[in-house]
């Protein structure tokens, strides 16, 4: 079928079966995708199109890298070692290094296939009261995620804005309704949702995932838990002090997910699915694999595995800058000899138990032998795939510290802190007051490193980027905070705002 420019120009994006084969950036696997028809009128043909959904998280353009591994190039945790060259224009925040155009592009794609499955599925045949209710909840719950992703990437936080409707151009179009021929998609032109909006229907499509789901059927699907969660995090966004409170108590207190402490929560990351994972996306056959290039493995490590540092792995193309560095008291360490033997190398590390998830790499790619995150080490059972965690239990206790102490309940901030700090092998501490606060905000650095939330934790509280290596120095009123958004949307689309310098 022809592929029609033009719905992407004016936003109303078609499912993945009107793109033809010559648009790679928006190929999709046909064993999860809608079929040729369009047709939703079987529990096959809907489970099918709900698995295409979830696929899509797989995106080397959302969970399969960059809302991990590009977000930290951006923020304040690494340096990029020059080894493929890729993610140094974003470390370095250069103009338009940033979110790519197949983000926004893959997500709306996702949003569009979960309004057509939510508009058909009150019509499938044969099907149950549970399976509708199901389907409901995963398809209002993975929309939810991803209308959250795209708002806070190209747009400023509700608990952070500057100059609206001048520098803040808004959120994002908000698009409930599946769009699967051609002349619906030429004619919509749907102009940004204010910020509020945006997050209201984030908050409607989670508080309905929850209503329907219940425990779910395993994390790498949605379930009600996983929408506490989610929300909870949204919540804390959005400055909803006393929601992520509320969010993060249900989460915690549901079945799924576990927090983990000491030499548990390093195994977590060794293991298959993470054990504090609510959610996480899945990679089950090797076929996935993101590959060498640009997999979260080898943006982290030139390792293949820690069972043989001289085997060849991937680009280890950032890596722990010295402030990461010096929060787990890490530096070489020469093990045994002879030195030139990549196994004979490792760190040296404090109390901390995170500091295990970092070593030293090999020198197959000339990397030099950098030290490096391990938190993504092919434990999928295949190299360049691994499960990636998009929320922990263990979030949970930060979310709720930090809520309460704008509640201005700052007794109970403090015991979840420490209650926090011990999970990892701190001692406790005694603050009150900013330096609370900030102790709070460091907690969740260390915790979140390389996972992709320091850049946002910066945006949401209006701070700039300050790095020493590169040198940047960047204002959280500069343009380059957002992304721009695809030009040939705005080129389409009238009533659709660009970011401010683009």
């Amino acid at each position: 079928m022809k592929l029609i420019n033009k719905a992407f120009l004016s936003l109303a994006l078609t499912s993945s079966l009107l793109v033809s084969s010559c648009d790679s950036l928006l190929q999709v696997d046909p064993r999860q995708s809608i079929d040729a028809n369009g047709a939703l009128t079987t529990p096959d043909a809907v489970n099918a199109a709900l698995n295409s959904v979830y696929a899509k998280l797989r995106s080397t353009r959302n969970y399969g890298r960059d809302l991990f591994a590009m977000a930290d190039a951006l923020a304040d945790v690494g340096v990029t070692t020059s080894n493929s060259g890729r993610l140094i224009g974003e470390n370095n925040n250069q103009p338009g290094a940033h979110f790519q155009a197949g983000f926004w592009q893959n997500s709306y794609f996702a949003i569009n296939e979960a309004n057509l499955i939510l508009a058909a599925i009150s019509g499938v045949e044969g099907a149950s009261a549970a399976q509708i209710a199901r389907w409901e909840g995963e398809a209002k719950f993975l929309r939810g995620l991803y209308y959250f992703d795209l708002v806070k990437v190209y747009s400023y936080m509700p608990t952070a804005l500057y100059q609206p409707g001048v520098i803040d151009q808004g959120g994002i179009p908000l698009v409930t309704e599946g769009i699967i021929t051609s002349g619906p998609a030429l004619s919509r032109q749907s102009p940004r949702a204010t910020i509020d909006e945006v997050y209201a229907q984030i908050y409607k499509d989670f508080e309905d995932a929850k209503r329907l789901l219940g425990a779910g059927r395993g994390v790498q699907y949605g379930s009600g838990a996983a929408a506490s969660a989610l929300l909870s995090r949204a919540a804390l966004y959005r400055g909803d002090w006393a929601k992520v409170v509320s969010e993060s108590g249900l989460a915690l207190a549901s079945s799924v997910g576990t927090v983990l402490s000491g030499s548990a929560y390093v195994n977590g990351w060794r293991a298959p699915v993470n054990p504090e994972s609510m959610f996480e996306v899945r990679f089950a056959l090797a076929e996935e694999s993101i590959g060498v290039n640009e997999s979260l493995q080898s943006s982290y490590t030139a390792l293949l595995n820690l069972t043989n540092k001289n085997s060849q792995g991937g680009w280890g193309d950032f890596i722990p800058n010295a402030t990461v560095r010096g929060y787990f008291g890490i530096a070489a360490l020469q093990i045994g000899t002879p030195a030139t033997d990549n196994n004979n190398w490792d760190v040296t590390r404090n109390t901390d138990v995170r500091a295990l998830l970092y070593t030293t790499g090999n020198t197959v790619r000339g990397a030099g032998r950098q030290i490096e995150c391990t938190k993504f080490m092919s434990k999928s059972g295949f190299a360049y795939a691994d499960n990636v965690p998009v929320i922990r239990k263990s979030e949970m206790h930060l979310n709720r510290a930090e809520a309460n102490y704008h509640l201005k309940n700052e007794s109970a901030a403090l015991t979840e802190l420490n209650a926090f700090k011990s999970l990892r092998g701190l001692p406790a501490v005694t603050l009150a007051g900013n330096a609370l606060l900030e102790e709070i905000l460091l907690e969740r650095f260390k915790e979140f490193a390389f996972e992709g939330q320091r850049f946002f934790d910066l945006k949401r509280y209006g701070r700039g980027i300050v790095k020493t290596t590169p040198v940047v120095n960047l204002a959280f009123d500069d343009f380059k905070i957002l992304p721009p958004i695809p030009q040939r949307e705005v080129d389409g689309n009238p009533n659709l705002k660009q970011n401010k310098g683009y």
